[in-house]
């Protein structure tokens, strides 16, 4: 029986559902300008203007069934139903207009308990491929006995938005009705917006069920020891979680539940700038025959890719299936882990390589998901810039910070995991006149809190930001691990660290009506 899709009013008959990646390839080549194989055998493919997310074009409709649970403000902007119903109609429309539209059915969430069923309707068989590659794809017997979605997600990228809708602000607008179960795009073709999009309906629908859902990787030892991995971009999450030495369950989305540690993705999407064969053999192997390479740059004869090429964007990106990577753990499922690491790219050179936290630090500093702008990273950039993210991931939560935190705290409490700060960023001084932390360093630290080493070390107290430091660590110089003794200056640092230390706490006040006193006093100590 053919597949329709009459139950969303769309009236198309040509519909390819869940197709293999070589026929996706095939209709992408023929119908997608900008679509090529590269010579490593991926899909080339262009997302059109908007080549990363536009998270103020976010919205979320506000609507009985859900307003009570959304943090409502910036992260989470009110839509009315009404200007809902008028983007949805006009994406419907949309996809009314074309001769043929793709289908993925897939899975969020590799725990059968907790994994909901999710389709995309598309324009676009770039799309189509990225999101076979990013959902957990089913089996052919799944597949058969799919049944209607859990949520629905109408891509019509293609097409805008009308600014005069009320509540739109440009002709880009993702729009999530959680009341409805259903998201529509208008105004941007960037794939990311549909994995973001699971990503945001997760991040609603797992606390509800006391499942802590995570924007971090995982990765897990021969003895069965699992780390999750916190860090916002650049600061090394995708790199540090990628251990040939350890298992990888996911590079970017998981929850906790009282099971273990589940990835919500089947695949990896990770940033393909200046990728090396070198510095990242397994993502660069993965680039291959049913990967999707985004807006690079490549040679028109030889189709070699050149990753140091930004002239379409800095965001240049690789989609790829999980099972791509050598040492994932298939089904990309484990238990509780036992370090949880935040990582931060410090551009002030403030913050020690490695700092133990106590469960209200760990808190405290989940929720401010601190890291750093460097200098000549963007006009008017002249010296570094704090940035910070709540739960390392603001754009994609739903509801206050403060619940994720609560039950990041429950559970480290209840399965005993210690909680690391890691600092990728600059030592010896701020971003121009120090220098980045070693990755030999950084790499021996994480094998320091993985083998325990760490654990065991002795340690003082930071005077101003209240945590741990270790004063040893195999593999680093003991001078390394006090950031003040790197520091030629003394009295600079101390001017640098206090300056951090404000930032932090004035960041941290628009989080204090909705978490608990003790969270705020684990701060700096000003």
């Amino acid at each position: 029986m053919p597949f329709h899709l009459e139950q969303y009013e769309i009236e198309v008959t040509d519909i390819v559902r869940n197709a293999p990646p070589a026929v996706l390839y095939e209709h992408g080549l023929r119908r997608e300008p900008g679509t090529a194989i590269s010579a490593s055998g991926a899909l080339i493919a262009m997302s059109g203007a908007k080549t990363g997310r536009s998270p103020s074009d976010k919205r979320i409709v506000h609507e009985p069934s859900s307003s009570g649970d959304v943090w409502w403000g910036p992260v989470n902007i009110q839509l009315e139903e009404h200007a809902f119903e008028i983007n949805r109609e006009r994406a419907i429309d949309y996809l009314n207009t074309k001769s043929r539209l793709y289908v993925i059915d897939g899975f969020a969430g590799w725990d059968p308990e907790y994994r909901i069923k999710v389709r995309i309707i598309t324009t676009r068989a770039y799309h189509a491929l990225f999101m076979h590659n990013m959902l957990i794809r089913p089996t052919p017997a799944e597949l058969e006995a799919f049944g209607d979605p859990d949520y629905v997600i109408f891509n019509a990228g293609e097409f805008s938005a009308n600014r005069h809708t009320t509540g739109m602000t440009s002709k880009t607008s993702v729009d999530l009705h959680l009341g409805r179960k259903e998201m529509v795009i208008l105004g941007t073709q960037y794939a990311g917006e549909m994995k973001k999009g699971v990503f945001t309906i997760m991040h609603y629908l797992m606390p509800r069920q006391d499942v802590l859902s995570m924007h971090c990787s995982a990765n897990q030892g021969p003895d069965g020891d699992v780390s999750i991995f916190f860090g916002l971009s650049g600061t090394g999450k995708t790199t540090l979680s990628a251990d040939p030495h350890r298992a990888l369950i996911g590079d970017d989305e998981h929850c906790w539940s009282d099971s273990g540690v589940f990835n919500i993705e089947g695949g990896c999407y990770a940033k393909a700038i200046h990728l090396s064969r070198e510095d990242e053999p397994e993502i660069y192997q993965a680039i291959r025959f049913g990967s999707v390479l985004e807006n690079v740059v490549y040679d028109e004869t030889t189709r070699a890719v050149d990753y140091d090429d930004d002239s379409i964007t800095q965001n240049t990106r690789c989609s790829y299936p999980i099972e791509f990577i050598p040492n994932a753990m298939i089904p990309c499922t484990t238990g509780h882990p036992r370090n949880v690491i935040l990582l931060t790219a410090d551009a002030f050179g403030v913050l020690p390589p490695v700092s133990r936290l106590t469960p209200e630090q760990a808190m405290y500093h989940f929720i401010s998901g601190y890291t750093a702008k460097v200098a000549g990273t963007e006009v008017g950039v002249d010296e570094p810039q704090a940035t910070f993210s709540a739960c390392f991931g603001a754009p994609f939560l739903v509801w206050h910070p403060g619940r994720y935190a609560e039950m990041l705290a429950e559970k480290l409490q209840r399965h005993g995991a210690q909680t690391w700060l890691v600092n990728t960023g600059w030592t010896g001084g701020p971003h121009g006149i120090g220098r980045r932390m070693s990755i030999a360093h950084t790499r021996a630290i994480i094998d320091g809190i993985h083998s325990g080493a760490l654990l065991e070390a002795p340690v003082v107290e930071d005077p101003l930001f209240g945590f741990s430091i270790p004063t040893s660590c195999p593999g680093v110089p003991e001078g390394v691990l006090q950031p003040r003794h790197t520091w030629a200056d003394k009295a600079a640092y101390d001017e640098a660290a206090r300056k951090l230390a404000v930032l932090f706490v004035e960041n941290f006040r628009q989080y204090e009506a909705g978490t608990s006193p003790v969270v705020g006093q684990a701060g700096p100590r000003l």
